[in-house]
């Protein structure tokens, strides 16, 4: 496995894993019916348009040609959140790859680019009900931020997100 810096090429790849990893670590949260109309192709344009606007980097992890996961990371886009906080704005792992380390690595890139940009913390958000999802940000270092939640509709249900946060190379969590 190798992890790269994105490019418009790798927008297909980048959609493939981020609708298959929704319609496998949402089903338990969102309807059947939506997760079943989510388009690569329209997640493709999306994501297209995402990398040439380069408001975050976005890194793939890959085996050979193949896309196995990405993150996307930038400052912190939380109102009033301190211009030391970095945001890990998305991390997807194809299911058919979970387990096999792209995620661990993906996140660790990050950290290591966010640290490297001066920021002294990173934070994330993740639906609360994700208990994979949860668990994982937790082993890499990640804690739930307490009354961070926040609630929206997605896919016609009402979800909760919360809010993590990892301080970075002993740096109080700003």
């Amino acid at each position: 496995m190798q992890i790269d810096i994105a490019t418009p090429a790798d927008a297909p790849g980048i959609a493939s894993v981020h609708v298959r990893a929704w319609q496998v670590a949402y089903a338990p949260m969102l309807d059947p019916a939506y997760l079943a109309g989510l388009s690569i192709d329209e997640r493709a344009a999306q994501w297209r348009e995402i990398l040439a606007g380069h408001a975050s980097e976005t890194r793939v992890a890959r085996a050979g040609a193949r896309v196995l996961g990405f993150v996307s990371h930038g400052r912190c886009r939380d109102p009033g959140a301190p211009r030391c906080r970095g945001e890990i704005w998305a991390l997807y792992v194809d299911p058919h790859a979970w387990g096999q380390g792209a995620g661990k690595a993906l996140v660790q890139t990050a950290v290591q680019a966010l640290g490297a940009a001066g920021h002294s913390a990173v934070s994330l958000w993740v639906l609360a009900d994700n208990a994979r999802g949860t668990a994982f940000y937790a082993a890499c270092g990640f804690a739930r931020v307490p009354g961070s939640e926040q609630y929206f509709e997605l896919g016609g249900r009402q979800v909760q997100e919360v809010k993590y946060l990892r301080p970075l190379d002993g740096a109080p969590a700003a």
